[in-house]
């Protein structure tokens, strides 16, 4: 088994993909005690996964995403339900596999327990295993090398649960080739459109169309309730505006950073190379020494020629062909030996031969850009930018606690937060719970506490959410309309102009289905045939049911021809006019990819099959009520 997870690796990472919770080190021994009655997320074949266990896991996740993603996720997606069911989920499938090892007595042994321990990077010290590396990096998890193995020997188990179902892929070659040669078939076809719109003349609909059609469907007509607020932004950007530095302050700055505000000495240079590598046998160095040497008595001697022999003579491909020059640089850009010798020279002098890990470099110091300071003047609105957010900065950190409890212990009204913190007080236009945004902040948290009772009967602030990193929304309602049916005379010319497109919708796929009719006895269709153009599988340049058409028609007799309704309104007919199939070698390259993918998704259908008998087999109960409070903001 563990020579299957070294040789069937991107078959491990697809089935302990869909595994996303880690096991090592996250208590594999609880899958197999009760937890405290009344206190469990789940239940699986009566061992119980509890909120502890969920509370952990849950963190864990979130510390992940927002590690992914550099810390900015929106605090909604973190506390969604989605995000928990997501985590139960997972949880139940490792409990679910745990079971079953243990059920069917699988076994990992001492020697193969070492070895996968042997092989983990952080537990290995110059490539090699170090016992002392590896109880340190145990220690850390709080717990002893034999809690970890016990740990590690129940995921090793789960592990050969999931390759063992992953392993049962297998895809026939013929079968692969044959998809393939499928999905690269070329089919040259010409399209004879029937659109609607060339038959919304021909329309009539009755005078009472419309109005049957709202009573018929009231639902469609519904607008959901919707809300006017007036909320405040707590962010750096609205605290700048009470923030100012003195002169004093600015100067000081400028001062004490000298160094980050001046330019620092630049040089022009450029080199004749002959390589040789750190690594290079020494026969080989002494080679490249020599010639080195002799270059640099041939320039020495005629200067001029620097240029000259760098193009006929230097190794380095990327300024040979300018001379050898490499343009201006500073400090820190290339190798040390060699900045170095280039900053020793004067304008114009050559260097000996220098050594670097490159080989043997011949040097001359082509210009100077000697080092400069930026003016005070020039460098002052920035310095002052600079000062503002930084004390900007610390407020916010000072007063967003202040913010949060202002909006919450007067909630009658912002203005208090408003005139204690200098904020200005914004308003929203009308905005439903699904689709509205309060500015340009679109947080579900927000939203639904705009729309909660105490927000919407009593008139209430609603709590200080973080919206993004850094910035405190808090909104209240101005006025609010509950759901209601939209006015008939309202709506009504939006609805005729609907029923219209679609009775020429179906005029037009009348015409189209009688069209191909009459093609397919031999007869001539009116209207224009679009230029040929060849469509694949592969690359579909067609709607899916149109692409399904044309591969789904005859070929035994050209020109073929085929029809569909299509989704956007109308029918089109397409004219086959050749088909061309590919040759593909049994060694094509293309075939093994395509098997590779092939057999990814049969592994993954066959383990979602496989954790869906064992849901069979182990009763699983989620505690729905536990899941929804713990969603509840």
């Amino acid at each position: 088994m563990f020579d299957a997870v070294r040789n069937n690796k991107r078959i491990a990472q697809i089935i302990l993909a869909l595994l996303i919770v880690p096991f090592a080190f996250f208590g594999l021994d609880s899958y197999f005690t009760s937890g405290p009655g009344g206190n469990e997320m789940a239940t699986v074949g009566g061992s119980k996964i509890s909120m502890n266990e969920f509370d952990q896991a849950l963190r864990d996740q979130q510390d992940r995403l927002r590690q992914s993603m550099g810390g900015q996720v929106d605090r909604a997606v973190l506390e969604s339900e989605a995000m928990r069911r997501s985590v139960v989920e997972n949880l139940v499938n490792q409990r679910l596999l745990a079971m079953h090892a243990a059920d069917n007595g699988l076994v990992v042994t001492q020697q193969q327990m070492q070895q996968v321990i042997a092989t983990v990077p952080a537990f290995q010290e110059d490539g090699r295993f170090s016992l002392e590396r590896y109880e340190a990096a145990v220690r850390a998890q709080g717990m002893t090398p034999a809690m970890f193995e016990a740990r590690l020997g129940q995921d090793l188990r789960v592990q050969q649960v999931a390759l063992a179902v992953g392993q049962s892929a297998f895809t026939a070659q013929a079968s692969v080739q044959r998809f393939l040669e499928a999905q690269l078939e070329e089919r040259k076809v010409s399209e004879l459109k029937f659109s609607p719109e060339a038959f919304l003349a021909q329309v009539e609909l009755p005078d009472d169309a419309a109005k049957k059609y709202y009573d018929a469907n009231p639902e469609r007509f519904e607008r959901p309730a919707r809300l006017r607020a007036e909320y405040l932004v707590f962010d750096e950007n609205a605290l700048l505006k009470q923030v100012s530095v003195s002169d004093d302050e600015i100067r000081k700055f400028y001062e004490a950073n000298t160094a980050r505000f001046g330019q620092p000495e630049e040089r022009n240079a450029r080199h004749i190379l002959i390589e040789a590598a750190a690594d290079a046998p020494a026969e080989e160095v002494a080679k490249a020494s020599e010639k080195a040497a002799a270059l640099l008595a041939q320039v020495r001697a005629n200067p001029k020629r620097f240029a000259e022999l760098a193009k006929a003579e230097s190794q380095d491909p990327g300024s040979a062909a300018r001379g050898g020059e490499l343009g201006f640089f500073g400090r820190g850009a290339m190798v040390k030996p060699f900045e170095d010798a280039v900053f020793s020279l004067e304008k114009g002098q050559i260097s000996d031969v220098v050594r670097s890990d490159f080989g043997f470099h011949i040097i001359q110091v082509v210009d100077i850009k000697p080092a400069k300071a930026r003016p005070f003047e020039e460098v002052r609105d920035e310095i002052a930018d600079e000062l503002k957010r930084q004390a900007a900065s610390r407020r916010l950190a000072e007063q967003a606690e202040h913010f949060a409890n202002l909006v919450y212990e007067q909630a009658d009204s912002l203005q208090p937060a408003a005139e204690a913190l200098g904020l200005e007080i914004r308003q929203t236009d009308w905005i439903s719970r699904e689709e509205g945004s309060i500015g340009s902040f679109k947080n579900e948290k927000l939203l639904n506490g705009l729309f909660s009772d105490e927000a919407v009967k009593n008139g209430r602030n609603v709590e200080a959410v973080e919206v993004s990193r850094g910035t405190l929304v808090s909104a209240r309602v101005r006025d609010f309309e509950a759901a209601q049916r939209l006015p008939f005379e309202e709506i009504k010319a939006s609805i005729e102009k609907q029923l219209r497109a679609e009775e020429a919708s179906k005029l037009a796929v009348a015409r189209g289905e009688a069209a191909l009719a009459a093609l397919a006895k031999g007869e001539q269709a009116s209207g224009a045939w679009s230029e040929a153009r060849v469509v694949r599988r592969a690359n579909p340049e067609l709607a899916p049911a149109a692409i399904d058409a044309v591969f789904g028609a005859a070929e035994s007799k050209l020109p073929a021809y085929a029809g569909v309704a299509m989704p956007e309104g109308g029918y089109s007919v397409f004219r086959l006019e050749s088909v061309t199939r590919p040759e593909l070698a049994k060694d094509d390259p293309r075939l093994q990819a395509v098997s590779q993918q092939y057999q990814r998704l049969i592994a993954e259908r066959d383990f979602n099959a496989f954790l869906a008998s064992l849901r069979e087999r182990y009763e699983v109960e989620i505690n729905e009520a536990a899941l929804q409070v713990a969603q509840q903001p």
